[in-house]
């Protein structure tokens, strides 16, 4: 199931957290990027997203999901001053420590060091000073790898202002997907001599993601009604 993608849309209150009154949109598919946004624009279309005070795309660092997000904004009428990017802040963290690993004269205690330095200045929106110590380490016989891991900082930085999104009251990390990710695929999809035919998993991911959302009823009527599911559920 490694060519399986999911998209998760949920609300947050005004002080940050997550309305449980608003049963999620969560869906998946097997078929590529282009088909993923697809399914995004239609989702956000069904939620009215224009209405939203604010709207926030946070995802891993990947630029085919980036790269897409300029066109999704005309598309749905989303106005571009109301909507941030973020890559997944433990993402990020995860990038510092491949860089550290690359260092090969360095003990683990010097590893960690390092980034818990870098982690600390992403924490209070310090991004240039982790660019520069980057830059400061590139050399020796890993240094084209080191060198691609700063391009992700340096192609992310906009997206990694981690200090005004928590001063916003907006999630820094993308637990929600990596929950729908785990609940919706990895528990049923994956297994020891678990195999699919593509087609029936990708049958398998849209049920599993209605029926975890909280929305089988919702399914039911796209089914015999395919406009029915864009008037949200009260």
């Amino acid at each position: 199931m490694a060519g399986a993608q999911a998209v998760h849309i949920w609300i947050l209150d005004d002080d940050g957290t997550i309305c449980r009154s608003f049963a999620p949109w969560i869906d998946g598919t097997m078929k590529g990027p282009d088909v993923v946004f697809m399914l995004l624009a239609y989702y956000l279309a069904a939620i009215g997203i224009t209405a939203a005070k604010q709207v926030l795309f946070i995802a891993d660092g990947a630029p085919w999901i980036w790269n897409r997000i300029p066109e999704l904004i005309i598309k749905v009428g989303l106005d571009p001053a109301k909507v941030r990017q973020i890559v997944d802040f433990y993402h990020a963290v995860e990038h510092l420590n491949a860089v550290a690993s690359l260092r090969k004269g360095w003990n683990e205690k010097r590893r960690r060091q390092w980034v818990s330095r870098q982690t600390r200045y992403l924490w209070t929106g310090q991004n240039e000073l982790v660019v520069l110590a980057v830059k400061e380490i590139t050399r020796g016989r890993n240094s084209k790898l080191i060198v691609r891991e700063m391009s992700y900082f340096e192609n992310n930085l906009r997206r990694m202002q981690y200090a005004k999104a928590r001063n916003c009251k907006l999630p820094i990390g993308s637990g929600p997907m990596e929950s729908a990710i785990r609940r919706v695929i990895n528990l049923r999809m994956k297994g020891n001599g678990i195999f699919w035919l593509e087609k029936n998993a990708e049958a398998m991911i849209m049920l599993r993601s209605f029926y975890k959302a909280g929305r089988w009823n919702d399914l039911f009527r796209l089914a015999t009604d395919p406009i029915g599911v864009t008037k949200e559920s009260k």
